[in-house]
């Protein structure tokens, strides 16, 4: 199935954004009456007709719809880029695909990448919401310094927070904490991992250290097993409904 995003689609005409409308003309040969599938990015799914196509633009109209059920426990991460852009990336397109409601670049003390190209993050967690036939975009948030991650952050009222070290303290598995939440926040350090005194000022904001397996993960896998593994342990959850 091919799926086409169109941010804000109506039973009026809409145009499909420039991209994705030469890839439904140019490349997939549509043409006007044709009917395809569309997302807008926020949970709606729709059956749209072509009204007309031409070789720059596409005009539709949705004739049916639906909401996507959102998943059971909203999930944000937070992830020191890697110096190998490609790296970050390969995370960004696996944990949509699993999947992670919000994304934010941390920088931290020992980060080796403090700036980001947000538009090129931003086409491949839209490629990977549509090859994984998703209806949400996660939300990339911009690069952010630690410490105003934790002063600017407003988290919801019965959200767990926590921060995944392989320091020597007290941790806890990640997969034993996030059952029962209405919402995760999960911090992932640079290679090295986080300094103490980061650890410590997360601790000062109500995060709580947890591990994410004996061994010690690079960057872009952590963050993988930390999106896996709130999925996995909160598929069977009943939905808490929003600020519940």
């Amino acid at each position: 199935m091919q799926l086409f995003y169109c941010p804000n689609i109506t039973d009026a005409m809409t145009m499909l954004p420039d991209e994705e409308a030469r890839h439904c003309i140019q490349v997939l040969r549509h043409r006007a009456g044709d009917h395809i599938q569309v997302v807008d990015g926020k949970g709606g799914w729709y059956e749209a007709e072509i009204l007309s196509a031409d070789k720059r633009s596409c005009a539709i109209r949705a004739i049916g719809s639906k909401q996507m059920p959102d998943e059971k426990v909203k999930l944000h991460l937070a992830v020191a880029p890697t110096k190998q852009i490609d790296r970050f990336e390969w995370f960004l397109e696996k944990a949509t695909e699993i999947g992670v409601d919000e994304v934010t670049p941390l920088v931290c003390r020992r980060s080796e990448r403090t700036v980001l190209r947000a538009d090129r993050c931003q086409r491949v967690l839209l490629a990977a919401m549509k090859q994984s036939l998703r209806a949400k975009l996660p939300v990339l948030h911009p690069m952010t310094a630690i410490q105003d991650f934790f002063a600017k952050q407003q988290w919801p009222v019965g959200s767990g927070r926590f921060i995944a070290t392989c320091h020597e303290v007290d941790t806890q598995p990640l997969s034993s904490v996030v059952q029962y939440l209405s919402s995760v926040v999960v911090m992932i350090g640079p290679e090295g991992d986080f300094e103490e005194s980061e650890i410590q000022g997360a601790a000062q904001h109500g995060f709580r250290p947890v591990s994410l397996g004996r061994s010690r993960l690079r960057t872009e896998t952590a963050g993988i097993v930390a999106c896996h593994t709130v999925r996995l342990m909160t598929i069977d959850q009943p939905s808490t409904g929003p600020g519940k």
